[in-house]
């Protein structure tokens, strides 16, 4: 059996967009003019690295390099809301270093259950509800 020890690895990492917010109106029967009820969209995830030291090497994220956070669920008419996104988790083993494409440290990973947030979600849109007012 031949053990694989990886010690430096390139990733791609992407945060997931937030969710579109909608437009939609109130429509009843007897309401004329029922005014807007357009809900908001979701928060995108983020992209997570957490030490921990049950992993000693990269060499799982040479096989899978590209991670890509779940996108936010859209808004829906009723005043419903899109659903945030959980962050995606990626376990590094200790001592990981993570710089960007110009080599400038963004975080020095040298304790367990220490985290660093790669890849930022995106926010949700708004719902034309937020735009209501009493005029």
């Amino acid at each position: 059996m031949i053990a694989l020890f990886v010690d430096q690895v390139k990733i791609f990492v992407k945060g997931g967009r937030g969710g579109n917010g909608v437009v939609s109106f109130r429509r009843e029967k007897f309401v004329p003019r029922g005014g807007p009820d357009g809900g908001d969209g979701g928060n995108g995830g983020d992209v997570v690295l957490i030490t921990t030291r049950e992993k000693t090497t990269l060499v799982d994220l040479s096989y899978r390099p590209h991670l890509h956070a779940p996108h936010g669920i859209h808004g829906q008419g009723k005043k419903r809301h899109g659903k945030n996104r959980p962050p995606l988790y990626v376990r590094v083993p200790v001592g990981t270093v993570v710089k960007d494409e110009e080599g400038s440290l963004l975080a020095d990973l040298c304790r367990e259950g220490m985290k660093a947030v790669v890849a930022k979600g995106g926010r949700g849109g708004r719902g034309n509800t937020r735009f209501a007012s009493a005029k």
